[in-house]
């Protein structure tokens, strides 16, 4: 048998004895491994069952105290297992190669002591309601469900009555008809898509414990040969229907252990299954997605991408020299961009913590102030000599957009213009441009050290108020009682108490996937389809962007639209021009 696969288990397996099997009406099949054998006299039978039976969930009388052996349980677990065996045995006498576990047998037990799984083994499943399951899986895997050849792995099955992963094989035998006998490993399972993304994994591991089998058998075939040649034995043998029935049923008589001369053959095949089915079930893992992918990971994986050839173009150069200018300056944008809160933590001195902290340090008046800037798309310019206190308070802004619509310097000896970032951070010392200070369309924080002595000696727990004084200036001041609707829902959830930092941020991405929908109905609408004004007012009263503030709502989706992804656009694009094409053929 496969050492690595016997070996590389952590179950505890022993043998099951009578008294102490527990059977449960709770337990369900996750998926069982069988062995299943061509005889000659008796058709398809199943010599051998593995299968993976999870622990019954503990009743709130039972929570947090160990579960008792139960009596009636256990008589009722071995009445299933007697009752599946009987049902089999009617169906006709079993010679030795159709039976691998005697009727006194208990069979074998794994316990996974991590999980507590059992991997029970039998020649029958110990459930009688998975008989017929078995049995059938094993009737159609070495008769009509096989591959070209004969030899190989196939998939079948259907809802009602499980899926099959079955892999078809021969074993050498020098008294079987054309010295081979014929046999099968299947794994139900009622999940078809658990079983087709198992294909490459069932069939590495199922091909090494077939191959030990055929390496074994195929040692004592040779030696069997050099002793007496079978086939010299019946080409001098007298034909006759006496001669044919007695060689008929001998040949028939010889079990799996014969033919490989292994002892402890079923022991080494449920140790082996078992540690299939464990390994299996573990390798493979659910994960919830919720719907299509946002906006903002569309994004993400875009930016990622272009990184990346980015890097690899420039890695594949010739000359090895500086990477060009506007490269340059594109990577920065990429490693400076939104959750990076890393590079914050590597500046002394401290830190805004959450959007919440950072109104309460510039006021419920100055903050509505920065956040209109930043909904509208206007630059916003942090100026100060602190770059981890400026580095965070960029961090809270940015998560006000969607990811498409930031583009930030973090900290810059020089001032960049609008077009190419909407946050940009200044050392104290760089002066504004006359066009940038006068014009409505940014906006200025001044982030002033306040005179107390040693600044950062003290500032391990002081506040950031007793440490900096905030002064913002701008030619554009918006009305406290105006503004787009989203950002009165934001200040509503900041403003509130009862809800926790987590539960903010968790409400402003609702918030932004609700407008980041309606920018893209606008888009379809105005862009794609290229409706009239009148028809887009109407198509912005039925998403709710009229009424009060709703100069600023349509600017704020405007500005949003610029961050739509390439490749929702591109699907959209392709998307009405095949929904079109029709009409023009």
């Amino acid at each position: 048998m496969s050492t690595t696969m016997m070996h590389s288990s952590r179950l505890h397996t022993t043998t099951l004895q009578r008294e102490g099997e527990r059977g449960s009406k709770g337990e369900q099949m996750n998926a069982l491994v069988a062995l299943c054998h061509f005889c000659e006299l008796h058709g398809p039978r199943t010599l051998f069952c593995t299968e993976a039976l999870h622990p019954p969930s503990p009743t709130p009388s039972q929570a947090g105290a160990p579960i008792p052996g139960d009596r009636e349980s256990d008589r009722e677990g071995e009445g299933l297992t007697m009752r599946a065996n009987s049902s089999a045995t009617q169906r006709g006498d079993m010679c030795d190669g159709c039976r691998s576990l005697p009727a006194s047998h208990p069979g074998f037990v794994s316990v996974d002591s991590e999980t507590g799984i059992r991997f029970l083994s039998h020649q029958q499943p110990r459930q009688p309601q998975l008989f017929s399951v078995v049995r059938q899986a094993c009737v159609r895997s070495l008769s009509c469900e096989v591959c070209p050849g004969r030899e190989g792995p196939i998939f079948f099955g259907d809802e009602q009555h499980g899926f099959v992963f079955s892999h078809t094989f021969f074993i050498k035998d020098s008294l079987a008809r054309g010295f081979q006998r014929w046999y099968s490993i299947v794994m139900v399972a009622m999940d078809r898509i658990y079983l087709i993304n198992s294909w490459p994994f069932l069939l590495l591991h199922l091909r090494l414990t077939i191959q030990s089998l055929q390496s074994t058998a195929l040692k004592v075939f040779d030696s069997e040969q050099c002793v007496c040649p079978p086939r010299a034995v019946r080409m001098n043998s007298v034909f006759s229907p006496a001669v044919f029935s007695h060689q008929r049923s001998g040949n028939a008589a010889r079990s799996l252990p014969s033919l490989t001369q292994h002892t402890n053959l079923w022991a080494s095949l449920h140790s082996s299954f078992s540690w299939l089915l464990k390994a299996c079930g573990s390798r493979l893992t659910e994960k919830l997605l919720e719907g299509a992918p946002t906006e903002d990971t569309l994004l993400l994986i875009e930016r990622q991408t272009e990184q990346e050839e980015e890097m690899s173009c420039w890695e594949g150069a010739e000359g090895g020299g500086s990477r060009p200018q506007c490269h340059q300056s594109e990577s920065e944008l990429y490693r400076d961009f939104l959750f990076d809160e890393g590079k914050a933590e590597g500046y002394p001195g401290p830190k805004l913590r959450s959007l919440r902290h950072l109104r309460q340090v510039l006021g419920t008046t100055d903050f509505r102030q920065l956040a209109w800037h930043v909904l509208m798309g206007n630059q916003v310019i942090l100026r100060g000599a602190d770059p981890g206190l400026i580095h965070s308070a960029f961090t809270m802004l940015k998560a006000l957009l969607p990811v498409g619509c930031v583009r930030s310097v973090t900290y810059s000896a020089q001032y960049e213009e609008a077009y190419r970032c909407n946050f940009l951070g200044l050392s104290p010392d760089v002066p504004i441009p006359t066009h940038v200070s006068s014009s409505e369309f940014s906006v200025l924080v001044d982030v002033v050290s306040l005179e107390r002595g040693s600044l950062y000696s003290a500032a391990c727990g002081e506040d950031i108020l007793s440490l900096y004084q905030f002064n913002i200036s701008s030619t554009n001041s918006q009305p406290t009682d105006k503004g787009p609707t989203l950002l009165n829902k934001i200040e509503v959830a900041l403003s509130n108490e009862n809800l926790s930092v987590d539960v903010v941020s968790h409400c402003l991405l609702c918030l932004k996937e609700e407008w980041m929908n309606k920018v893209k109905v606008l888009f379809k609408f105005s862009k794609v389809d290229g409706r009239g004004r009148e028809d887009t007012q109407k198509v912005l009263a039925l998403l709710g962007a009229t009424g009060p503030g709703e100069e600023d709502n349509v600017r704020l989706l405007k500005f949003w639209m610029t961050g739509l992804s390439k490749t929702y656009k591109s699907h959209l694009m392709t998307a009405v021009r095949g929904g079109e094409r029709p009409l023009s053929q």
